[in-house]
């Protein structure tokens, strides 16, 4: 891993510098569905070359709508405050059932906040922290090519865990934004055989053109993960005095070994539109206007160094032996042009005849192009106090999208305990009769054809008006008895947007898609949002309301699926419906954030996972799809407040969850998360969080984790087993200088204390206390 480090710090050391920037923000407040907010607006970035002038780094960032490729202002990921919590899987407030080790599968325990990033491909749902989704990827542009490189580190090589991120950003011109990212984990695991090993390499690039703009990522990942199935016992960490002997965690018997879990998936997506407009004036932005002030000094000095070249050689020709380190130049003055001192002699740049004056013992030296040049630059400086610019007033889009992935996913065992599984579907001849070899494959093409009225290209256009359909192809594999079976899945949805985006104050959208032909005919998808902001004791109020109906089948896999010891066909299940609304609260003077959101789902689809509860063995396993009979009621409030009293400060999230039906769809009551931390600095320039937080969440019968079909899975027995009640504590100390982000922790400080029920999935015990380092260091050359 040191290797893999330095090489790649080799390599960043000599890549290109040069890149512009031209992106613009509106100045309003943003915000996301779970309340955060984010106040869009100019952020001028600059950094010291080791001259007197500040060049504008002008790193700006965006993500993309997957539908219709339109640019969202978003955050560079730069910021110290809680990075050191970005390092794990189960989120950064703890949010996120896992299976214990880096880069295991998860799944979200408050539901609203619940993304699946593809109903068609349901096993990369778990690993959404590491497969990153089309509408959450950040596109760059940048003045200065951008370099981040992030790694964190904790253990040793027989249970440690390394997370390597590379990021490279570069622009050719202002137009054209490129880069990549590369995301290496390897999480070897405290328990025996939990290792986890992901690969991602993406690559994007974009073109911002008046009229044509398009955006392209090509993407790879890949997840192996090896699956133990959990400790026989949850004794040996609940009570340890139980057993005779002391178990290290690495000693502590796990019910699978050499079983694992492989996904592969490469990815395509590109977005491409026609705009037709018109031209007109408006004003500059903050940013371009450093930027322009910067290129304008800069455009001095090369006049002025072709000036010294110049005078030296008329100088020269008349006689003198100079050369350029002999010429001063010196500032023009009361209309007078500038002079180029060459020792006592003056050369001044203001004829186009060369004549010696004795008298004076002075050498005039022409310079006509140089002397315009600068009364060019005079009458463009007295033209630029106004500081407009052309701009491009796009009308109406034509929009294209193509989405394609695909994917691979392999279940395999070499060695199973007898009688694990219930039942036996399929034997596979080119393995032992105990081995598992389960494997399915998916790919799917999407695009999508818009037209778009835009918004704001008058005062009269005060929403964006699209329409669009989209076709699906969709082709899909399973293992038989006969060899393999497949499927293919046409599909034709039509539907329209409309949506307001500028102004500071009032700003909605609505969506609607309708299947009209194929395997989607019949689904529904209405999804809205409207957010109001207005000044409130001198800061600003925002109020949002979002919400959605989706009338939609069941995803492929709940539908089929063939494998030797699970397997179930129902091409008729019953359609989903799902209405969803929430409204947010957010003031920024109090630091308070408020949600509350209720849901209603009907037919909702889930896995239910059995075994044998009459010892510890948990043989006999089944899964099996189920659909709730009835309609579930879920209604959520969370609130949050975060307190500043000096450098002590306090941050606070407290989510309640109600579930009518907590057979089907089993969720905590109470999930709370808490953050003390003093903030200061050291030298004017060390910026320094120390604290510790915690988080914690009440008991409940929470979802099972199969490794045989990498996903969670509600429990079927009569006799569940529940996790919570248990708060896992940390203590850090956080660190920003300049451009590099550090941390240090000690991770689970409280393991071994009160009732060790430190599971965040059953049978699936939390790491104990570990200690962690992390760094992030951006590079702006």
């Amino acid at each position: 891993m040191r290797k893999l480090l330095l090489s790649t710090f080799i390599c960043f050391s000599f890549l290109p510098t040069q890149a512009q920037l031209n992106q613009q923000d509106n100045g309003f407040n943003q915000m996301d569905p779970q309340g955060n907010v984010t106040r869009r607006g100019d952020r001028n970035q600059t950094d010291s070359l080791g001259s007197d002038k500040e060049i504008p780094k002008g790193l700006s960032v965006w993500t993309l709508d997957r539908r219709f490729g339109d640019r969202i202002s978003a955050v560079p990921d730069t910021i110290s405050h809680m990075f050191m919590n970005s390092i794990f899987t189960n989120g950064v407030r703890g949010e996120f059932n896992t299976t214990g080790n880096l880069g295991s599968p998860r799944e979200n325990r408050i539901f609203i906040d619940r993304k699946s990033e593809s109903r068609d491909f349901i096993f990369t749902n778990p690993y959404d922290f590491f497969i990153t989704p089309v509408e959450d990827f950040r596109f760059t542009n940048t003045l200065s090519p951008f370099t981040k490189l992030t790694y964190n580190n904790c253990g040793d090589r027989t249970n440690g865990e390394d997370h390597f991120t590379a990021q490279f950003a570069v622009n050719a011109g202002k137009r054209i934004g490129a880069g990549f990212k590369f995301d290496y984990l390897y999480g070897r695991g405290y328990y025996s055989a939990q290792s986890t090993s992901h690969f991602n390499y993406t690559m994007y690039t974009s073109y911002l053109g008046d009229r044509y703009q398009a955006h392209l990522i090509a993407t790879t990942n890949h997840q192996k993960i090896m699956e133990n199935g959990g400790i026989t016992s949850d004794m040996y960490i609940t009570h340890p005095e139980a057993f005779n002997e002391s178990y290290q965690t690495s000693e502590i018997p796990t019910m699978l070994e050499r079983n694992w879990n492989r996904n592969d998936n490469q990815r395509i997506f590109f977005s491409q539109r026609y705009s037709l407009g018109f031209n007109r004036k408006v004003p500059m932005t903050p940013k371009e206007i450093e930027a322009k002030k910067f290129a304008m000094s800069s455009e001095k000095e090369e006049a002025v160094r072709k000036a010294k070249e110049k005078a030296v050689k008329d100088a020269q020709k008349a006689g003198l032996d100079v050369n350029e380190n002999d010429v001063e130049v010196a500032k023009s003055f009361g209309g007078r042009p500038q002079d180029a001192k060459i020792g006592e002699r003056t050369t001044r740049v203001d004829s186009t005849t060369t004549d010696s004056l004795s008298s004076s013992g002075r050498i005039q030296v022409s310079s006509k192009a140089f002397a315009d040049s600068l009364i060019a630059a005079s009458k463009k400086a007295a033209e630029d106090t106004s500081w407009l610019k052309n701009e491009y007033v796009p009308v109406t889009s034509f929009i294209h999208t193509l989405d394609f992935n695909n994917y691979t996913r392999i279940y395999q065992a070499y060695q199973t305990p007898q009688d694990y599984y219930l039942d036996t579907f399929k034997a596979d001849e080119k393995y032992a009769p105990d081995s598992i070899f389960d494997k399915t494959r998916h790919w799917s093409l999407r695009n999508t054809f818009a037209i778009s009225l835009l918004e704001g290209f008058n005062k009269w256009a005060k929403a964006g008006l699209k329409v669009f359909a989209t076709h699906d192809l969709r082709h899909f594999t399973l293992p038989d008895s006969a060899g393999v079976s497949s499927w293919n899945e046409n599909s034709l949805t039509v539907g329209g947007q409309l949506v307001k985006t500028q102004g500071r104050t009032l700003h909605y959208n609505v969506t609607g898609e309708f299947g009209v032909l194929g395997k989607n005919l019949g689904e529904i998808h209405v999804d809205g949002g409207v957010d109001l902001n207005f000044p409130l004791f001198k800061d600003t109020m925002t109020l949002a309301a979002t919400g959605f109906y989706h009338h939609e089948r069941p995803a492929f896999y709940y539908r089929h699926y063939q494998s030797r010891h699970f397997w179930w066909d129902d091409e008729d299940m019953p359609f989903i419906d799902h209405i969803h609304a929430q409204g947010i609260l957010n003031y920024q003077k109090t630091r308070t954030r408020l949600r509350v959101a209720y849901d209603i789902i009907k037919n909702h689809t889930y896995f239910a996972a059995g075994y044998n509860t009459s010892d510890q063995g948990r043989l006999y396993n089944s899964l099996v799809v189920r659909q709730a009979s009835g309609a579930i009621n879920l209604i959520t409030a969370e609130v949050a407040q975060d307190f500043a009293f000096g450098p002590l400060n306090w941050e606070s999230v407290l989510t309640f969850q109600k579930s009518t039906n907590k057979e089907a769809l089993p969720l905590p009551s109470i999930n709370v998360y808490t953050n003390l931390y003093l903030r200061f600095k050291i030298a004017h320039v060390l910026k320094c969080d120390f604290g510790a937080d915690a988080r914690f969440f009440t008991k409940y019968d929470a979802p099972e984790y199969v490794p045989a079909i990498g996903s969670f899975a509600v429990q079927a027995n009569d006799e569940k087993v529940q996790i919570g009640n248990y708060p896992m504590i940390n203590v850090y100390a956080n660190f920003h200088l300049q451009h590099t982000r550090f941390f240090i922790m000690m991770s689970h400080i409280n393991a071994g204390q009160g009732t060790r029920d430190y599971f965040l999935a059953p049978h699936y015990p939390l790491n104990g206390r570990v200690l962690r380092m992390g760094l992030s260091w951006n590079f702006y050359n």
